[in-house]
């Protein structure tokens, strides 16, 4: 009989990413990571599956430590993808110390007729992104290199003097810094890592530089004649004030001046050409307008609609459909958003929210029309279509649910039953059961807010005399209802849904009940929804998440003794304002929170106006006094609550500086607090960290929880026996 899930399941997952399939449709790639052996990391490699169910899916290649992005060559003979494997297959004495390199992920080519796969590429700067030819002759590459090779890199970089020798000071460290947005949660100081595009030959693997932009490329396509390239950048002179990213296409030869096709205040990213090379999709749209919902959109490729504010056309916006949207989900990752023509150019798809679920549509790009393609209590990440001609087409995705880790399925056409090609832990899930939440509507201020209740394993009651913590079942005819969580998520502008919750399924399998819901701010709901936590982070949202505790109260669900809330980034900041502002909770986690907007808006890769001007209407700076008002910090000397704040030491989205102004004030005050620092991990902790913190931070989320809710303890738990500076 299946079991409920434990933290160290975590280690066994194998979690599917970016899939994409071979030209003529026959089978498809994507990227597969598990967790390394010493569980300080995660290995990445290629698999493959035939897409007519023929055969089990493989692994493609070793990945030794990271192989991922399969791309086929246009006629299917070749996969591309990005690898690390030269640090630990290639020996380069010249290339210096392994610890400094920064060249170490390149483009490999794999025949797939049989053969090892070899490095193509060897940009000094290691390769972020890469685009085939129509052709097949040549690649698109995005690099920071600034020379094609290392020695040229090195000179133009102002690093081709000699080595300090033995006894002389080392070189200077210094960053000096002219601009912002010199920082990136989880890569840390990217100022001098501006990527460019560079084109190189596949027979040779010589590499040309294509463009120079100030502001750095992110996103390209080639034209179907492969004669033109379009990407996207941001144009103003002040880029890095004012958030911008427009289209831009280019010679793919380098001769002649590059076309700007959008205005200045457009927003669009992930371009990709139409077959008849006139017309250019992305997704985005223009300021103010779209700053809140991005649109697919057809912009004319040879510059005439540049001189318009809002130039092109918008075709998903009269649908108020949200592409682009964040679903949370602590161990399917979130892929970027793309659009994918059908052979035909008639039909654009895409993925886009509805009622928590993540469905794929597709949208007439003559007219306008809308079909949604997929319907379930599901998440679909990511997907791919190739066109078999004659007007059939074939779409892979990747499927999720609050359920299911994602496998692969497929279909031709547009209807009809998908198949199924993959079943990645189907050992992992013959021993391992995770529970289907209950979804729940109730309305707040005449708006619709849509929730979900995951029951605990058993019923819970208090047993305060073993100290425990662990949940057992109340004896036959009881009936107070269990302890509940309510969990919120960040963003604010992300959402929840059918997707799985990690964290979620172990507070459940302890006993404990969890509420999970899209307040107002969340996507996928339309923009008037989205838009409608502007200038209301707190009061709002709060009486949202609220209604939802209150109804499962009512409804004895939930016990009103034993209730605990918790949240990460935004989530952290509503569970700050929450217990400001009401004492009904007897335990609270925050999680990598904001407890200071001002410092918020002003510190780490989120400091520039552009957002407080959208989301609050003035910038920091020119009404301090406000910011300051909605601060939860402002409110925290009425906090009670029990409260454990979390917080890794490199987060750079929400500094750490939070956390610790908010356990200092709470401390000062005598109050039930304690701090939990994490070190070297990010603001991804809980989705993206070193598998053994993640696992480790599972296992404090349910013992503070189970320790005041289900155990019925007052004060703050016992440290744990095994733990840092002990």
């Amino acid at each position: 009989m299946p079991r409920p899930f434990r933290p160290d399941d975590l280690y066994r997952f194998r979690v599917a990413t970016d899939p994409r399939l071979s030209p003529s449709g026959d089978r498809a790639v994507f990227t597969v990571q598990t967790v390394a052996p010493a569980k300080d990391g995660y290995r990445h490699a290629i698999w493959t599956v035939p897409t007519d169910g023929s055969g089990e899916a493989r692994r493609l290649t070793i990945g030794t430590r990271n192989d991922t992005a399969g791309r086929f060559s246009p006629d299917g003979r070749t996969l591309a993808f990005l690898s690390d494997r030269r640090m630990q297959v290639e020996e380069e004495p010249e290339a210096g110390d392994p610890k400094k390199r920064e060249d170490a992920q390149q483009i490999h080519l794999l025949p797939l007729d049989g053969g090892e796969a070899r490095r193509l590429t060897d940009l000094p700067r290691g390769v972020g992104a890469f685009w085939w030819s129509p052709d097949g002759t040549r690649i698109l590459v995005s690099t920071a290199s600034r020379g094609s090779s290392r020695d040229e890199d090195r000179k133009l970089r102002g690093l081709a003097g000699a080595s300090p020798k033995p006894g002389d000071a080392p070189e200077s460290d210094y960053h000096f810094v002219d601009r912002l947005g010199y920082l990136a949660n989880g890569a840390g100081f990217v100022y001098h890592m501006k990527a460019q595009l560079w084109i190189v030959d596949v027979s040779t693997g010589a590499a040309r530089r294509l463009t120079d932009e100030p502001a750095g490329v992110d996103g390209a396509a080639w034209s179907p004649d492969g004669k033109r390239i379009a990407y996207v950048t941001n144009l103003r002179r002040d880029h890095d004030i004012e958030f911008r990213s427009h289209l831009v296409v280019v010679n793919a030869d380098g001769a002649g001046r590059r076309t700007r096709l959008t205005g200045d205040r457009a927003v669009f990213v992930e371009p990709v050409w139409l077959p008849d090379g006139e017309r250019i999709a992305a997704i985005g749209g223009y300021l103010p307008d779209n700053f809140y919902r991005f649109d697919a959109w057809l912009i004319a490729a040879d510059g005439s609609d540049a001189s318009a504010p809002a130039g092109g056309r918008n075709l998903t916006g009269e649908h108020d459909l949200m592409l682009a949207s964040s679903m949370n989900s602590d161990i399917v990752p979130g892929e970027t958003a793309r659009l994918v023509p059908s052979g035909d150019g008639r039909w654009l798809t895409f993925l886009a929210p509805v009622e928590g679920a993540m469905d794929l549509f597709r949208v007439a790009t003559a007219d306008g029309s809308v079909e949604r393609l997929t319907n379930g209590r599901h998440a679909i990440p990511a997907f791919d279509q190739v066109d078999l001609g004659r007007g059939r087409s074939r779409t892979a995705w990747l499927r999720s649910s609050a359920t299911e880790l994602s496998d692969l399925w497929v279909r031709d056409g547009t209807s009809g039953a998908p198949r199924r090609l993959t079943e990645l832990n189907r050992e992992v899930f013959a021993e391992v059961e995770l529970s289907e939440p209950v979804e729940r509507w109730l309305e707040v201020e005449g708006r619709r807010i849509q929730g979900w209740y995951l029951a605990p394993a058993g019923p819970a009651e208090t047993d305060s005399s073993n100290g425990t913590g662990r949940p057992r079942r109340a004896k036959a005819g009881t009936t107070r209802p269990a302890p509940l969580v309510t969990e919120i998520h960040g963003g604010p502008h992300t959402l929840y849904g059918w997707s799985p919750m990690l964290e979620f399924q172990l507070l459940a399998a302890s006993g404990i009940g969890v509420y999970f819901s899209n307040p107002r701010g969340s996507e996928g709901y339309g923009r008037a929804f989205n838009e409608a936590n502007i200038r209301d982070w707190g009061p709002g949202p709060m009486r949202d998440v609220l209604a939802g505790v209150d109804a499962l109260v009512a409804d004895r669900l939930a016990d009103p003794d034993r209730l605990g809330v918790t949240g990460g980034s935004y989530g952290g900041y509503l569970t700050n304002w929450i217990l400001g502002h009401d004492d009904r909770f007897a335990a609270a986690m925050t999680c990598r929170s904001v407890s200071d907007m001002w410092t918020l808006m002003m510190t780490g890769d989120i400091a520039q106006g552009f957002w407080s001007r959208y989301e609050f209407g003035v910038e920091p700076w020119d009404d301090p006094a406000y910011f300051r008002e909605i601060s939860p910090i402002a409110y925290a000397d009425r906090i009670h609550t029990p409260l454990l704040i979390q917080h890794s030491e490199n987060d750079i989205r929400t500094t750490v500086g939070q956390a610790e102004a908010l356990f200092t004030l709470l401390r000062s005050k005598k109050r039930p607090v304690r701090l939990l620092r994490v070190p070297e991990e990010t603001h991804e902790l809980t989705r993206s960290g070193t598998p053994f913190r993640r696992v480790e931070n599972l296992n404090v989320v349910r013992d503070w929880f189970t320790h005041f809710l289900v155990a019925g303890k007052r004060g703050l738990p016992s440290l744990p026996k095994v733990r840092a500076g002990r």
